[in-house]
């Protein structure tokens, strides 16, 4: 187990209605700078919503994305 995978509980686990945009790209095995210019370019496979300023991704979205049951 490394480092990183101490942060995160399971996906299936996460109760919170968003993620940041480091949680996020753990679960989706992605760069948080991949998720960042997804919302950029808005080309995303889904497009996260901005609260005071930062990226807050669906974790409902998350979890259909990963595969994951609700």
């Amino acid at each position: 187990m490394n480092a990183s995978t101490s942060l995160y509980q399971p996906l299936e686990s996460v109760t919170k209605p968003n993620l940041k945009t480091e949680e996020a790209a753990y679960y989706l095995l992605r760069r948080p700078q991949t998720l960042r210019a997804w919302a950029c370019l808005e080309n995303g496979p889904i497009r996260p919503r901005r609260i005071g300023g930062l990226l807050a991704w669906s974790t409902a979205e998350i979890k259909a994305l990963a595969g994951v049951a609700l």
